[in-house]
């Protein structure tokens, strides 16, 4: 982007599932045509001699981190499962000052998960980007109440004072916008009897009187991605994939100027998508002006 903007894709990258060569270049060139700032992974597994992460970030030398949420032994999944890990990433065109990992609550044995933090300098200076991937079953409600908490009370930490800069979340929430998780995020109710307020990016271009139009909806799990038909028993055609921004700032700072669902191209004969779920782009104004 520019000097006073951070342009940020996050993307569930479905693990290794097959056609993984496919899917990854698929993925590439439509990430390079985006040129982002910042690529927020989730379900991000080893592959080759590092990770599919690493893999999307050979192009351009891009600084990457990984941190897996999760190892599993032979059998974890199944008798014919096999082990493996898998986890979240980050990829940045700056370097990473400081980085972070917190585990979140409701730990279970075949589900764990993160929020992965890395504060990056940017052209408007240290910028905090956090990534995470909540509990994804329909009635986990309650475990990422949880889990959203404690997001809460580690991104306040790094400082959300009037005069620090604004902080990113993003990732897979499993979570649709009406739910009290994604509702206690926007500042809408109470978890635990506490309170906050993030911007939902999509909501700020899309919802807003004057701001630029587009799909209503949002969706990122969508029936129209042939890869979503065998979890078809989650409910299809949700929005369910997020960018937020802490409060906008008097100087500008933290101002949403564009949101969209990108990474939807279909390639070859059998229409294949770069994931089972759609990305989201957000271009945030990171400099007073």
């Amino acid at each position: 982007m520019t000097a006073t903007r951070l342009r940020l894709v996050t993307l569930n990258l479905w693990g290794t599932e097959p056609p993984l060569e496919r899917r990854l270049a698929l993925a590439d060139r439509q990430l390079a045509a985006l040129d982002a700032d910042v690529i927020a992974l989730q379900e991000v597994k080893p592959h080759g001699d590092a990770t599919t992460a690493h893999a999307l970030a050979a192009r351009r030398g891009d600084h990457v981190l990984y941190v897996p949420a999760l190892r599993w032994d032979d059998g974890a999944f199944g008798p014919d499962s096999r082990g493996g890990e898998e986890g979240l990433a980050l990829v940045s065109r700056w370097p990473m000052l400081a980085r972070r990992a917190r585990r979140l609550p409701e730990v279970r044995p075949t589900e764990a998960r993160l929020l992965l933090s890395a504060q990056l300098a940017t052209p408007a200076g240290p910028i905090w980007v956090h990534t995470t991937h909540l509990h994804y079953r329909l009635d986990d409600g309650a475990a990422r109440a949880a889990q959203m908490i404690a997001i809460d009370e580690t991104i306040r930490r790094c400082g959300r004072g009037n005069d620090d800069p604004p902080q990113l979340l993003c990732g897979d929430f499993n979570a649709t916008p009406d739910s009290d998780e994604v509702r206690f995020l926007r500042g809408l109710t109470s978890l635990a009897g506490r309170r906050t307020h993030f911007q939902d990016a999509w909501r700020r271009c899309h919802d807003e009187p004057g701001r630029a139009g587009g799909p209503a909806d949002g969706i990122t799990w969508s029936a129209d991605n042939a890869h979503t038909r065998p979890l078809r028993s989650l409910d299809l055609d949700r929005r369910i994939d997020y960018v937020f921004v802490t409060t906008r700032k008097k100087d500008g700072r933290g101002t949403v100027h564009d949101c969209r669902v990108v990474l939807t191209e279909r390639d070859g004969d059998d229409a294949i998508c770069a994931s089972d779920h759609y990305a989201v782009c957000a271009d945030v104004q990171i400099a007073a002006g």
